[in-house]
């Protein structure tokens, strides 16, 4: 097998476009494709060219000679995707449509949102003459989760900014960073501006659990912590409890499994990537000798995808281990199982740090008096169909982290739905004029590929209402309305040259700037004029 996918990639289809005999799948319009774990290459048809591995922006792909013993898992994961799926008919994965042409000699469009949802949907547009878009995005630097949200340990991943890079850099696109909509600008201040505003704001709440003991110092969100770790202005000063030598993260999806490699990995390995200085220097001290990841379902049903899974059971210097295998579950049953049923028939050696998965677990209540102590679990093997306890027990921990889901926040303006978590809406058209994309537009779901078919949805129903008269002219015809603080593509440049020039110094792809103050003086340094003029709203 010449080439290999290593690993969850960003399934945007730059390698599928790139692949000169359709060998890499599911592609474009064929089911699974932007829902599957990661995409796979047909070792029957490959001709090692290399073309996709050139292409691929998170350097996901590998000749098979390059494979390390870690990655080795993964030839058997394609060719058992090809098993099933032999995609013998070949049909073509990217039919490229008829060049869509706009009426308006311009069209403006506000995206609200630097993430990888927005960013994909300002691209989209781009791809329209005579389309300009401006970003919005409360925080002075982009990119969102990709990062403020990706642990540090996976900079392979983070390099899907080189897309992003790409985008910014295209002819009508502009930066109105450190804007918060609701306070700096009004959704009117946009309609004024443009033609039509798309919202990309995702989903930077949490789920709770709804126990008692949730609001302990020491109990805390996963994705608070991701952010305090990846350096997050909001959340880089946050303090934790890593005096005691067990931690407990409730969920078991990928998230949680970063908190727990982050939470028992070497500070000097950490020290090389782009992790908060702040959050390196806390780890350094840490005493979290063990962390429990309890799953509420069983092994064949945990929410970590197959390829995360894999790269946790081959850390060196960590035990990571399965505790109690349910009896009714053949560890054959799928590749997740035969993973978890080897970690279940590990020995721990003495002296490390571990990480242990329980499955069929639930948390009851939150222990402590004045700082968490520890909590409560209940078995749930039998509760799924019966709803009758089988066993009831305390797990001493100083830290207990909630990794149960990202959640959406009612948008100013826009309805919202609080059973989903996202914003009423059709094809991502709200109302003319108004859109959404991303994870506001259809929940805490998918991977950063996903929000490119998404984008596209969204924008051809903008452009479709655009042709029917639906979209009223801006009013103003000078540039968009801004603030005095807002940053620009020039000011976000100036800081990410300073982090990466940083990062030169101490052999890292970057030392963060961590807040906002910091972030503002940085941007200052090289924005050649004020951004935008302060609006009369």
């Amino acid at each position: 097998m010449p080439y290999v996918v290593t690993r969850s990639c960003c399934a945007d289809a730059s390698c599928v476009l790139a692949c000169p005999v359709n060998c890499i799948h599911p592609a474009p319009g064929e089911p699974g494709f932007g829902q599957t774990e990661m995409l796979y290459v047909d070792p029957r048809t490959c001709v090692d060219c290399g073309a996709c591995t050139t292409a691929c922006p998170v350097d996901a792909l590998k000749p098979h000679t390059g494979l390390t013993e870690a990655e080795l898992p993964f030839l058997e994961l394609n060719r058992a995707y090809y098993d099933a799926h032999p995609h013998e008919d070949r049909a073509p994965m990217a039919i490229v449509p008829p060049q869509r042409r706009t009426s308006a000699r311009e069209v403006r469009v506000a995206v609200v949102g630097a993430g990888p949802a927005g960013l994909f949907a300002a691209d989209e547009l781009l791809r329209y003459p005579g389309v300009t878009v401006t970003v919005h995005d409360r925080l002075p630097t982009p990119y969102g989760l990709a990062r403020a949200g990706v642990a540090p340990d996976h900079q392979d991943t983070k390099q899907v900014a080189r897309l992003f890079r790409a985008v910014e850099s295209q002819p009508g696109f502009s930066y109105r960073l450190n804007t918060e909509i609701g306070r700096d600008l009004h959704h009117e201040d946009l309609l004024r501006d443009h033609h039509a505003v798309i919202y990309a704001v995702g989903a930077a709440g949490d789920r709770r659990l709804g126990i008692d003991g949730e609001d302990l110092p020491g109990s805390a969100s996963a994705t608070d912590f991701v952010a305090w770790y990846n350096g997050h202005p909001d959340h880089s000063a946050t303090p934790y409890a890593l005096d005691g030598e067990r931690a407990v993260v409730i969920g078991n999806g990928n998230v949680a499994l970063d908190v727990a490699r982050i939470l028992t990995a070497d500070p000097d390995t950490l020290s090389r990537t782009d992790i908060s200085d702040r959050a390196l220097a806390a780890l350094r001290t840490s005493r979290v000798r063990e962390v429990v990841v309890l799953g509420r379902r069983g092994p064949a049903e945990a929410a970590f995808t197959l390829p995360e899974l894999i790269a946790l059971a081959a850390l060196d210097g960590v035990d990571v281990l399965v505790e109690g295998w349910p009896a009714d579950v053949p560890p054959d049953a799928t590749p997740k199982t035969r993973v978890l049923a080897e970690l279940a028939a590990r020995t721990p050696v003495p002296g490390r740090r571990r990480i242990v998965l329980r499955f069929r677990t639930r948390p009851v209540r939150i222990l402590g008096e004045d700082r968490v102590t520890g909590l409560t679990v209940e078995s749930t093997d039998k509760v799924e169909s019966t709803d009758e306890v089988e066993s009831i027990e305390t797990i001493e921990a100083s830290l207990v982290l909630r990794a149960i889901g990202y959640r959406a926040r009612p948008v100013p303006g826009l309805p919202f739905d609080e059973a989903t978590g996202t914003v009423p809406h059709e094809r991502g058209r709200v109302r003319p004029g108004a859109y959404v994309a991303g994870w506001i537009k259809r929940g805490p779901s998918g991977f950063i590929g996903t929000n490119k078919s998404c984008a596209q949805e969204t924008v051809s129903a903008l452009l479709d209402d655009l042709e029917a008269g639906l979209l009223t002219a801006p009013a103003s015809g000078g540039p968009v309305s801004g603030h005095p603080e807002a940053v620009g593509l020039d000011g976000w440049r100036a800081i990410d040259d300073a982090e990466r020039a940083a990062g030169r110094g101490q052999e890292r792809p970057r030392v963060k700037i961590v807040d906002r103050e910091e972030l503002l003086a940085a941007a200052a340094r090289r924005r050649p004029q004020r951004v935008g003029r302060r609006s009369s709203s």
